[in-house]
This record gives structure tokens, C-alpha cells and sequence, in this order.
């Protein structure tokens, strides 16, 4: 990895999983990261355990909960200065259906919503960047997943996997969109996404059912890589330098299962423009965001 001396980070989801490997390795690499927790306290006990690793580290954690629209716009108003690297990570899996605290089916809202609120909301910190990077968190979950803008919150049917591969394919099509509209307006912000193929972390257990929870412990133990290995993907699309905007990076391995990081396909309806645009448009009315490019304006 490149050094990352004199950038600012922030990393969702960072106590746990994915999210705390990759805030402690920008960390080690000589970032500034300001690890966004719906649990301040379980952030902290992750903050101790990367400083334990890496005695230098520039942390800072802050409350982040991106099932709550306020709390979205609350930590975007506390956040003060440039911001060079935002990884969109956090968010949940396969639960039950249940509502976030704006009303939203709780997969779409955190996954997609939360992160596109706070993707806007952080763009004027963004903007200030020379080269602003997003890196959106997929999965290859996305490939069983379909937008069904007639019924995207499960209100007329709703299966749990479903949702969660929509809400995934949500994640891609924003990131193209983002870096659609950003090559568009002339900005040097760039957009990526990335997957970890099947990585064992603490996601599995904390939505499923307790026998689904059993299998994959199973599945864990037998197939699935570390999350040390699962966050390589989103640090080689965070830190490489000449990766263009609208890559997607995901495992080498068979079926991208497992591996180290390289370019990816995804699947072909994650490329439908008019879908992009139509998820951005739902999504701006949903959340009240909107995004604009000009610095100055953004700002104001």
C-alpha cells in the first residue's frame, strides 16, 4: 500500500469486521481515520485495539448510525475540514423485516440510503480534496439482486436475501452513478466499489437466524477467508493510485470467493444507466439529499 501520510479517512461501520481491518491498516499506512460507529463504546474498544497494533495511530471516533437520517446529517455538521477517503462499509444482513427510524425497509436504508445521505452530505469535505476518493462496499450478493422500483421496500413482499442482494446492487449502481455525475461536472472526486468474496466476519451473525447463523459458522470455519484478506479489496481501491474512477475490485480467486484484490466484473444489469439514474432520483426524494459538484455551492 502506498503511504497514506496527510490524508483524512473516514471508515463506516470501523469497530468490527472489514470496517476495523481496513481502518487500522490506513492507519498503519499514516492516515488520519475517523472511525464512524453506531456504538461509540464498541468504537473505542476497536480504537484501543488498533493503537495496540499500531502505536501511531491518528484515530477518532465518532457516532455514526446510518439507519437515522438525523444522526447521518449530525456527524456530516460535526466533520470539519477536508476529507480525502471515505469508505462506505457498514451495514447489515439478511435480518427480519424491519424499519429504520425514517421509515425505511432496514437492508435499502442502511446499505443504500444511509450511505447515499452521507456520501452528500460529506461531498463539500469531499471537494476540498485534490483526489477524493469513495469506495462503496458491494458484495457478490449483488448478483442475485434486482431493483424493484415497483416495491423497493419489501412492503408487498419481502425475503430476507433479496433484499439484502437489492440493497447491494444499490451500492454498485450508486457508485457508477456517483462517478457518472462526477466526471461530468469536470470534478477529480473519483467513485469505486468493492467486495470481499466470503470473508468471515461478525455480519453473518448479527441479522440471520439462528440456524442460518449455525451454517455459516460452519461455512466460516470451512470455506471463507479472514477479514484480514476480505478488506484487501476495499484498501487496494482506497489506496491505489492510478485506478480509475467506476472500478470495482473484488477476490482473484474461484468464483471470487476468496484472493487477493483485481479488477472485476460485475453482473450486467449493475451497468443499466437508466437504472442509475432512476435509483439516484428515489433516492434524492427518500433521503432530501442532493448532490452538487461546484465547491462553492456545495458548501453553502
Amino acid at each position: 500500500m502506498p503511504s497514506q501520510d496527510g490524508r483524512v479517512a473516514v471508515v463506516t461501520g470501523a469497530n468490527s469486521g472489514l470496517g476495523l481491518v481496513v481502518s487500522r491498516e490506513l492507519a498503519r499506512a499514516g492516515a488520519r481515520v475517523v472511525m464512524a460507529c453506531r456504538d461509540l463504546s464498541k468504537g473505542e474498544r476497536a480504537a484501543e485495539q488498533i493503537r495496540a497494533a499500531v502505536a501511531e495511530a491518528d484515530l477518532r471516533v465518532e457516532r455514526l448510525d446510518l439507519a437515522d437520517l438525523a444522526s447521518v446529517r449530525e456527524f456530516a455538521e460535526r466533520f470539519a475540514g477536508r476529507l480525502d477517503l471515505l469508505v462506505n462499509n457498514a451495514g447489515v444482513m439478511a435480518p427480519p423485516r424491519r424499519l429504520t427510524r425514517d421509515g425505511f425497509e432496514s437492508q435499502f436504508g442502511t446499505n443504500h440510503l444511509g450511505h447515499f445521505a452521507l456520501t452528500g452530505r460529506l461531498l463539500p469535505r469531499l471537494l476540498e480534496a485534490d483526489q477524493p476518493r469513495v469506495v462503496t462496499q458491494s458484495s457478490g450478493a449483488h448478483r442475485f439482486g434486482w431493483m424493484r422500483f415497483d416495491d423497493l421496500q419489501g412492503e408487498r413482499r419481502y425475503v430476507r436475501w433479496l433484499a439484502y442482494g437489492q440493497s447491494k446492487l444499490a451500492n454498485l449502481m450508486f457508485a457508477f452513478e456517483l462517478q457518472r455525475r462526477s466526471e461530468e461536472a469536470g470534478s477529480a472526486l473519483r467513485s469505486l466499489a468493492a467486495h470481499p468474496g466470503y470473508a468471515a466476519t461478525n455480519l453473518q451473525f448479527a441479522g440471520p437466524p439462528p440456524y442460518e447463523q449455525a451454517l455459516m459458522a460452519v461455512g466460516n470455519r470451512l470455506f471463507a477467508q479472514s477479514a484480514e484478506m476480505g478488506a484487501l479489496p476495499t484498501l487496494y481501491a482506497a489506496t491505489v493510485p492510478d485506478l480509475p474512477g467506476g472500478t470495482f475490485v473484488g477476490p482473484d480467486g474461484p468464483l471470487e470467493q476468496r484472493g487477493h484484490p483485481k479488477v472485476v466484473r460485475a453482473a450486467r444489469r449493475a451497468y443499466d444507466r437508466q437504472a442509475w439514474r432512476r435509483l439516484w432520483e428515489i433516492s434524492e426524494q427518500l433521503t432530501g439529499v442532493r448532490y452538487e459538484f461546484s465547491a462553492t455551492a456545495a458548501a453553502a
